[in-house]
């Protein structure tokens, strides 16, 4: 016995990068107990490079009595069966996002970990940003005042050949476009500030700078619960892709949170600035980001299962972000206003 939490990688793509820095800083506390990956020479190769144990399946890395919990990377195509699994194990999950193609899957998902009392985190790590924790801090205390307006830019890019890769763009392995696989972070970020979302109206729909079947554009009129307006704006199609921006208008001051810094612009003439300058890989790179977040994410994630509690991202906050995508792509289709269902929460 190790005495650490234990931990299994399962799926060995390009996701597992930053997961994989993460845990080696983690190394003091949690230990990798296996790697899987259905390719066999994809999961004997990754468990030499990096000193881990192969598992021959994925019921063998369940099985191991010293495992805690799994650390799901496949595509949302590839999930359901994954958690089905781990939930009959009472193995812990966390999981790329997003929790699955459809609402309808991402609360059947919810619902299995609820039922099998597992803890379900879902990796939103611009949650843990410097600036995006100070901003929480400083709107949840009230310190800058009422929320009076919000406004979120995604302005990313993704090449042609980024969407010649099997699956990419499609409904089939994505589940939709530029919101549910680009976006959702920020989507999620901004919600964990703002609160929840109450009615939008938007258009989406594919620009001629790609050939996909789903939407890389989105803009849209926001109206929260807490009587906050506000925007968003996501894309696929801005060349060469910039860092990702909220504003955060409130009676006492204006928070500006681009990328990983936080501006806040005080009514009263002060100016504070918080976080380091950091790539948020929405340009060419979509991996051109540090690991920091992760590895904060998994400490917390690891800290609630050990606490008997809901990691602060888990599968009812990520529900809130599929139910805010559904109505924006509801109302585009409509040409109307829709309301967004709530109780993820």
């Amino acid at each position: 016995m190790t005495g650490k939490f234990g931990i299994g990688l399962v799926g060995l793509g390009f996701a597992v990068t930053p997961h994989l820095r993460a845990l080696r800083d983690l190394s003091d506390t949690i230990a990798v107990r296996g790697v899987y990956s259905r390719n066999r020479e994809r999961r004997e190769a990754f468990a030499a490079e990096h000193g881990y144990k192969a598992a021959e399946s994925y019921a063998a890395l369940l099985a191991d009595a010293e495992l805690d919990a799994v650390i799901l990377l496949t595509p949302p195509n590839q999930r359901l069966e994954l958690v089905e699994q781990a939930a009959r194990a009472k193995k812990h999950i966390f999981m790329e996002k997003p929790v699955e193609r459809t609402t309808e899957a991402a609360e059947r998902i919810v619902a299995l970990c609820e039922q099998a009392g597992i803890r379900l985190g879902i990796t939103f790590q611009h949650r843990f940003r410097e600036g995006a924790l100070k901003a929480r801090e400083l709107l949840a205390s009230g310190a800058l005042g009422e929320l009076a307006t919000a406004y979120l830019v995604v302005p990313w890019w993704r090449s042609a050949d980024y969407y010649s890769e099997p699956g990419r763009g499609t409904f089939a392995q994505d589940g939709g476009g530029v919101l549910i696989t680009q976006a959702v972070h920020s989507l999620d970020l901004m919600l964990s500030l703002t609160g929840q979302a109450e009615t939008v109206a938007a258009i989406a729909g594919t620009s001629r700078l790609h050939r996909i079947e789903v939407e890389d554009f989105v803009g849209a009129g926001v109206r929260f619960r807490n009587g906050a307006l506000g925007s968003i704006m996501a894309t696929t199609a801005a060349y060469p892709g910039a860092q990702e921006y909220m504003v955060f208008c409130c009676t006492r001051g204006t928070a500006t949170l681009s990328g990983s810094v936080l501006t806040i612009a005080w009514q009263d003439g002060r100016r504070e600035v918080h976080g380091m300058e950091a790539s948020t890989g929405g340009g060419e790179d979509r991996m051109a980001f540090p690991h920091d977040w992760h590895r904060s994410q998994i400490a917390e994630f690891v800290e609630a299962v050990q606490g008997g509690r809901d990691p602060v991202s888990n599968g009812r906050t990520a529900l809130e972000v599929h139910y805010l995508i559904d109505a924006l792509l509801a109302s585009a289709r409509e040409g109307r206003a829709m309301s967004v269902k709530t109780g993820g929460r």
